[in-house]
């Protein structure tokens, strides 16, 4: 390996933490192999030590943050927008949930985007392989959020 690819990887890891919460070596192996750089997990706990990576709990668990200690910023709605242009491929709803549904290995990503970007009337997400269900707080919100996630993903 080559120093200029070492620092690519390392400025790989360092948007990856910024990008959105990762709470386990596992999680940034898959993010870095999403963005080009097959890993191992000891790659990526020698890169963690080098630059000085460190692992605190917030109030979901634990979660890598850059150097300096500082919080990667929020998911914006314009996060959001990406991840569901990028990941999704349709969405929809019933009575009580809205269901989206991603490419394969990517509804992990998307459910992220959503949860941290604190769509109001948005409860909670669960996600599998490629499919997301969006819990919402009454059905008065469902038609609003699924109107809100389609605009993002369309735009």
């Amino acid at each position: 390996m080559t120093p200029a690819s070492r620092k690519a990887r390392e400025r790989a890891l360092l948007d990856v933490i910024a990008d959105r919460p990762m709470r386990t070596q596992t999680a940034l192996v898959a993010a870095l192999e999403a963005r080009g750089f097959p890993v191992t997990q000891a790659t990526v706990s020698r890169d963690i030590r080098h630059l000085g990576i460190v692992k605190v709990r917030d109030g979901r668990g634990s979660r890598y943050l850059r150097p300096d200690g500082t919080p990667p910023p929020p998911v914006t709605r314009r996060v959001l927008q990406t991840a569901l242009r990028e990941f999704s491929v349709w969405i929809d709803s019933g009575d009580a949930l809205i269901a989206v549904r991603t490419h394969s290995g990517c509804a992990n990503a998307v459910a992220v985007a959503i949860d941290e970007a604190e769509l109001e009337g948005v409860v909670a997400t669960l996600a599998g392989d490629d499919t997301i269900f969006v819990l919402l707080r009454n059905k008065e919100d469902r038609a609003r959020v699924l109107q809100d996630l389609k605009e993002l993903a369309d735009s």
